[in-house]
């Protein structure tokens, strides 16, 4: 029998895909851009005949109709990167969150500690051998799949092919849904004045040849506005971003003096515009892989001159990097920052950078701080962070002492805050 006529075997509505589902069941759902809301519609409609369904996932774009408050003990997230789409449910106890770094994600399906009995894929049509792509997320999906006990999916039309380890067969998949929506596209705003500061502090870090690792927002996209004087600059990242594409375009990005996969951008998720959409689309500059690859420490240092660049909610005067949660407050996760942080550590030449507007709340709130914020969870720690970047400046932390570090974060808080700061330092004498 061909791979045609499997696949057409497995092509079902959304709720006869669905329901597979048992009460009791643990079931992963791809995320991002490849969240698969036609499936988890369906599976919210089965709600008064299911009860204690786990979802496990990362961060899940748009309306989540499992996390209302009426799905309570029907269905209840264990969260592996909390966004809007779950964060209420978290913080009211509705639902929970895994702190992990996200190299590790897919070896707790791997190994065992977290069995899967279902996973939910958003995935592209078949090539002509029966490969479907994981398109714009592969992260810990392919683990999933490869562990789960039934495979169902969320064929879309829409969805780009994208190379790499990125891949899964028709023969593997138990129910097929196709579909033919649009992505969920990242609406950009326009840089501010202070994330443009920023931008050229950092850029002034990165030589010729650097690779680089660049989150979503404002500051990532005023680093890439600020390099058009840099050639030769390579990607190994989590994410990719207009503004990578853009660069890409702009000849910035070339990726030929890269130690590891010379003229490719490696990645793991894709999350953007529908144009970022259609470049990636069977492009062979980008290979996506699982997390355990792209965002392991040991390979990410494999890239010499190595520049990672993430944000922080606040920074304490010694140096803690507090990313997850706003005091007790979950509001995101670990993600990949450590993972990269450590990465470039270790790289020859490489440059770990934590980056954060100064204030917050319209100014009136430092986010250099002499304390975290009770119940705030140190995502970095101290012994991490080398190199610290505000409007006003960097920070230089790596074999700095205390004294020295905190003299090195006041002088780039905002000006407005640095007499209590520095007033708060000389309560712990940190200062003298």
């Amino acid at each position: 029998m061909s791979w045609v006529d499997d696949y057409k075997k497995r092509l079902c509505s959304a709720e006869e895909a669905v329901s597979v589902v048992k009460s009791g069941d643990r079931v992963y759902i791809s995320g991002n851009a490849a969240t698969p809301y036609v499936l988890m519609k369906a599976l919210a409609q089965r709600k008064d005949e299911l009860y204690n369904v786990e979802l496990v996932h990362v961060l899940l774009m748009g309306e989540d109709p499992l996390s209302k408050p009426e799905m309570e003990g029907h269905f209840r997230h264990n969260s592996l990167f909390v966004g809007p789409a779950d964060r209420k449910a978290i913080n009211e106890g509705r639902a929970d969150y895994i702190p992990i770094f996200l190299h590790q994600i897919p070896d707790l399906f791997y190994s065992g500690q977290m069995p899967i009995d279902v996973a939910m894929l958003h995935l592209s049509p078949p090539d002509e051998h029966g490969f479907m792509s994981f398109g714009v997320e592969v992260l810990a999906s392919k683990a999933a799949a490869e562990k789960a006990k039934i495979v169902i999916a969320q064929v879309n039309d829409q969805m780009p092919r994208v190379l790499g380890d990125s891949f899964i067969h028709v023969s593997r998949v138990h129910k097929i849904v196709e579909v033919s929506e649009p992505l969920p596209e990242l609406e950009r705003s326009p840089m501010t004045e202070v994330e443009l500061k920023i931008g050229q502090y950092i850029a002034d870090l990165i030589e010729d040849g650097c690779t680089l690792q660049l989150g979503i927002g404002g500051i990532p996209d005023a680093v890439l506005a600020s390099l058009k004087n840099r050639r030769e600059l390579g990607i190994h990242t989590e994410m990719v971003s207009d503004g990578v594409m853009e660069a890409i375009e702009a000849g910035i990005i070339t990726g030929s003096r890269k130690t590891l996969h010379p003229y490719k951008v490696i990645m793991t998720f894709v999350l953007g515009s529908k144009k970022l959409y259609d470049f990636v689309d069977n492009n062979p500059i980008f290979e996506a892989h699982p997390t355990n690859y792209t965002n392991h420490p040991f390979i990410i240092a494999q890239n010499e001159k190595m520049v990672a660049i993430n944000s922080a909610i606040e920074v304490d005067i010694t140096g803690q990097v507090c990313s997850d949660s706003i005091g007790t407050y979950i509001y995101s996760g670990f993600g990949g920052q450590v993972d990269f942080i450590r990465g470039a550590a270790h790289s020859k030449g490489g440059k770990p950078i934590i980056a954060l507007p100064s204030t917050a709340k319209d100014g009136e709130v430092s986010r250099i701080v002499p304390y975290l914020k009770q119940g705030a969870g140190v995502v970095t720690t101290r012994a991490d962070v080398r190199y610290v970047v505000t409007e006003y400046g960097v920070a230089y932390l790596y074999g700095k002492n205390l004294q020295e570090r905190t003299k090195a974060l006041i002088n780039i808080a905002h000006p407005k805050f640095r007499a209590d700061l520095i007033k708060e330092a000389k309560k712990r004498n940190l200062l003298r």
